[in-house]
């Protein structure tokens, strides 16, 4: 792998352009991916927020659910950002009756567990493997209600709205955030990703 891996970014709903613009930043070659042999060309993948439920029946009209799902088993490093999130994991509550996941995450998580748009917030906290202060931006953000044995917490609410519930996991190659680490200008959470994907 080169100095600068090859990141893609699930591009069919949510913040693509963003999590391109942080990649880049972070120092990968962020290109978008659509189709299957677009994702069998990149070292790691960027899964972003957005409609859960719109994105899963989108990969599933461009023939990219089974692609995804496999390249998880195989243990392509995959970032999961909101929506992403929820995509990755195991288990969903409060998902839709015929909502599909990639799945690789032993993790339950609740699906729009913080509310509606209205009630999206922002707040400070630690997270393993970044340096400072993160900025979170929560918008109908996921959280995650239990985790595997294999699945380490990298941040949790702390002070004020919610304390205590887990808003970042990594397990093996995977990794996810309940909110919004493409939003702002700050490539730190990209960058823990990146060293990530150097190590795998």
């Amino acid at each position: 792998m080169s100095p600068r891996p090859k990141v893609g970014v699930l591009a069919l709903q949510g913040d693509v352009r963003e999590h391109l613009a942080a990649l880049t930043a972070a120092g990968a070659d962020a290109v978008g991916v659509r189709r299957p042999r677009e994702l069998a060309a990149v070292d790691a993948l960027v899964v972003p927020g957005g409609e859960s439920t719109t994105i899963s029946k989108l990969a599933v009209h461009f023939d990219l659910m089974e692609p995804l799902r496999d390249v998880v088993v195989r243990g392509l490093p995959v970032l999961g950002t909101c929506a992403g999130m929820v995509l990755l994991a195991d288990r969903i509550v409060d998902g839709t009756a015929d909502q599909r996941t990639i799945g690789g995450l032993d993790v339950t998580v609740r699906r729009n567990g913080f509310g509606r748009q209205v009630d999206s917030f922002e707040q400070d906290l630690d997270m393993v493997g970044v340096e400072g202060r993160v900025h979170a931006v929560f918008i109908r953000a996921p959280y995650v209600v239990d985790v595997g044995p294999g699945v380490e917490v990298l941040a949790a609410l702390e002070d004020g709205r919610d304390p205590g519930r887990i808003v970042a996991v990594r397990q093996g190659s995977l990794m996810a955030t309940s909110f919004h680490p493409e939003v702002g200008g700050d490539s730190r959470v990209h960058g823990s990703f990146l060293d990530l994907v150097r190590s795998a």
